[in-house]
């Protein structure tokens, strides 16, 4: 493919992941994922409580609590549970994946991460670039 034609493909699916944030019931950041392979979507997450625990992400002092599940993470879990495989693909998502979440992107066998914006602690991003895996920030969705 081009690298016209695949920059117009990661900004698509990039305001996809954007669109999929939107159903995140946090309100310090919702985060959304999409995991293409083959021009295929294979799987969507986006940062919530784990099933059966009531849509509250944060606590009484508005902190995140421990066991909300981020968007990649999310995403990953629901091919792991499919026939699919992440090995190649692409994750679109909205924030740059954390140190945890790195490890998982990286044992998933994903290969390309395109984010909008980047996570405070910028660990991930350099654990996923010794890893091999490609990196590529679109901070305008915009053609």
């Amino acid at each position: 493919m081009s690298e016209k034609k695949q920059e117009k493909y990661d900004r698509a699916y990039l305001r996809m992941a954007m669109e999929w944030s939107k159903l995140s019931y946090c309100k310090r950041r919702q985060v959304g994922a999409i995991i293409v392979k083959d021009r295929m979507i294979i799987s969507d997450g986006y940062n919530g409580t784990p099933t059966g625990f009531e849509n509250i992400c944060e606590d009484d002092e508005g902190y995140t609590k421990w066991y909300v599940l981020h968007a990649e993470a999310n995403a990953i879990l629901k091919v792991a549970s499919s026939t699919q495989s992440c090995n190649g693909a692409t994750l679109y998502i909205t924030l740059s994946p954390c140190k945890e979440c790195s490890k998982l992107v990286h044992q998933a066998g994903i290969k390309r991460v395109v984010y909008y914006q980047a996570y405070k602690d910028d660990s991930g991003l350099q654990f996923l670039a010794k890893a091999g895996v490609e990196l590529k920030q679109i901070s305008n969705l915009e053609e």
